[in-house]
């Protein structure tokens, strides 16, 4: 189970597990890491935890909340990092992140137009960011592993033409960094493709050879074109 570890001036304070939906920090006594501190704001931020994925939000705190020196909004945690709150650190661990697959996959492109459509890790911080970025917005809105039923892609054009790719994460990224990125989500009301990069051409992805806003729910048997790469969604 995921914990964040609470020290003060780099002593040891309070080890707190991420045993519910959702932590709230702050320096009024009913948050469930109570600091209190001046320099914290009375509803600081939450943690947000949907399986094995944690994700932090500051809750438009007046000194702003940091995760490794780096103010954040919302932000998609991984192991080791650290939180800073005021002149409080809360370093998140997750051990399990390391042995299994994330349940969102915030830095893997799906590459269809590549023979045998290997996932590659992006350098791209600025995609990896927007990625983490939907991640994270999708926690907050609810996103979790119930909602719809399976689903999967069958690659149409391409390398891998007639291949199917089983959508068997909340988020799953498509498309190629530079030209074109997609992700397709899978929220309680259904699924959804969502413009991660529209890329140097500011070119949107297709449903149904229409070009889309930045996101557009999908129905079975719609036609996906990303990255000039078409493939057909089917509910299973």
């Amino acid at each position: 189970m995921a914990k964040l570890i609470l020290s003060f001036n780099g002593d040891f304070v309070k080890e707190y597990e991420l045993n519910k939906e959702i932590l709230t920090i702050g320096r009024k006594s009913g948050n469930d890491i109570h600091i209190d501190n001046l320099a914290v704001s009375g509803n600081h931020a939450k943690i947000l935890t949907i399986l094995n994925d944690s994700f932090i939000e500051d809750l438009d705190s007046t000194n702003g909340t940091y995760v490794n020196g780096e103010k954040i909004s919302k932000h998609a945690l991984q192991n080791g990092e650290n939180i800073v709150i005021g002149k409080h650190e809360l370093k998140y661990e997750n051990a399990d992140a390391e042995d299994s697959e994330s349940e969102f996959e915030k830095t893997m492109i799906i590459r269809p137009d590549t023979k045998g459509m290997p996932e590659t890790e992006e350098a791209d911080k600025g995609i990896e960011k927007s990625i983490g970025k939907i991640a994270a917005d999708l926690a907050t809105a609810g996103g979790s592993s119930s909602g719809p039923g399976a689903a999967k892609l069958k690659l149409m054009s391409g390398a891998n033409t007639g291949k199917e790719l089983q959508l068997t994460k909340i988020l799953t990224t498509l498309g190629k960094p530079g030209v074109q990125v997609a992700a397709i989500t899978r929220r309680p009301k259904g699924y959804f493709l969502i413009v991660v990069d529209a890329g140097k051409d500011n070119k949107m992805p297709l449903v149904n050879d229409v070009e889309i806003s930045k996101q557009h729910p999908l129905s079975d048997g719609d036609v996906i074109e990303v990255a000039g790469v078409k493939m057909g969604f089917l509910l299973s």
